[in-house]
């Protein structure tokens, strides 16, 4: 993971104010209580695991906002249930926060899965849903194997192509473990990186790694302007490409949302599709036995000497999980830039700026 701190002038806040800040914010928007808390949740739990550069914390609230006010989010949005039979079901999101209706989706999966052994149940007419790997890891929370998937904005290129048609279309797969241990938590795009990390790199005016992204011509480049008007390289080149087609399937296609070059990342109507999945490992085995299969082969895997002594192989997850750890104890670092849009955002909306200083 590269650095995205490094060298970047940034405050610290505490966990419990980012939270209230959050919440404040959606519910000036018009997000009820209830949808502020759990949108409100999943900005705070992305900025515990992930750099600021990444995009999926406080930053998100700006393209909230935005979206709310261009009538491409609903807030209180109307959510129905299209379909609901055996082990599936579809939701319509009505264009609500994308939080809220894959929070509904993954709930549906966790408790049809109790008598099915399985559950899929898609979202359509959503919006943006934040980090796959949160709500997967609501199926691990809850004693079972989680899956979420979204398509997203066309930034992709199918492979030996310069125009965009896919999105990073992110998963998220969480596996529980025994004894009260951290859930393996497996979160990736299907990109080399996103456009939101390039950006980062813009704004500190540094260059960005080669191997993220073609200009339009088709070239590598090191430069994020250049790269933003190009496309994003997939992840493990053409295996990435194809994971990515069949998760705008998956979502997009299978539910009657928007799909490849159709979804745009417009204020007005963005349109995304999820899919969550939830495993019941009872329907295999006793979840015991499982359990400790499972520890038989994570000690294998951690256990294998480290190229470097100083870093150690760890599981999917943990780096994040380690992370969240020592941000609840220093404070969540969040830009200056960022922090100076987000008073001017709380004038804007006439609230407080309840952001808190982490001592």
């Amino acid at each position: 993971m590269y650095n995205l701190e490094e060298g970047v002038p940034v405050e610290r806040h505490t966990e419990q104010s980012i939270r209230r800040f959050s919440e404040s914010v959606l519910e000036s928007l018009g997000a009820t209580e209830e949808e502020a808390k759990i949108t409100a949740d999943g900005i705070v739990t992305a900025s515990l695991w992930w750099h600021p550069g990444q995009g999926q914390g406080l930053e998100k609230l700006f393209r909230y906002k935005r979206r709310i006010l261009n009538g491409g989010i609903r807030p209180k949005a109307p959510m129905v249930w299209l379909r609901d039979e055996g082990s599936i079901a579809l939701l319509d999101a009505q264009k609500g926060l994308g939080y809220v209706s894959a929070n509904k989706a993954m709930e549906k999966a966790l408790y049809k899965a109790k008598d099915t052994g399985i559950s899929m149940v898609s979202v359509c007419h959503s919006n943006h849903f934040g980090i796959a790997g949160y709500h997967a890891k609501w199926a691990a929370d809850a004693g079972m194997i989680g899956i979420a998937m979204t398509n997203a904005g066309a930034e992709m290129a199918p492979w030996g192509s310069v125009i965009p048609i896919l999105g990073t279309n992110p998963w998220g797969i969480a596996v529980p473990r025994p004894n009260g241990k951290n859930p393996i938590v497996l979160d990736m795009a299907l990109t080399q990186s996103g456009k939101g990390m390039m950006r980062w790199y813009e704004r500190q005016g540094s260059s960005m790694p080669k191997s993220w992204a073609l200009t339009v011509s088709g070239r590598t480049t090191e430069d994020p302007k250049a790269a933003d008007s190009g496309v994003l390289l997939p992840m493990g080149d053409y295996k990435g490409y194809g994971l990515s087609l069949i998760t705008d399937i998956l979502t997009g296609v299978l539910t009657g949302s928007l799909f490849g070059s159709q979804v745009f990342r417009d204020d007005t109507n963005f349109d995304v599709a999820h899919t969550l999945i939830a495993i019941n490992i009872e329907s295999f085995m006793e979840k015991t036995i499982f359990g400790q299969r499972l520890e038989l082969l994570l000690t294998d895997v951690l256990n294998v000497t480290p190229i470097d002594s100083e870093l150690p192989v760890q599981l999917p997850g943990e780096a994040e999980q380690l992370r969240a750890l020592k941000r609840r104890v220093e404070g969540i670092p969040v830009d200056k830039q960022t922090v100076k849009g987000l008073r001017a955002l709380a004038d804007e909306l006439s609230i407080p700026f309840l952001l808190e200083q982490a001592k």
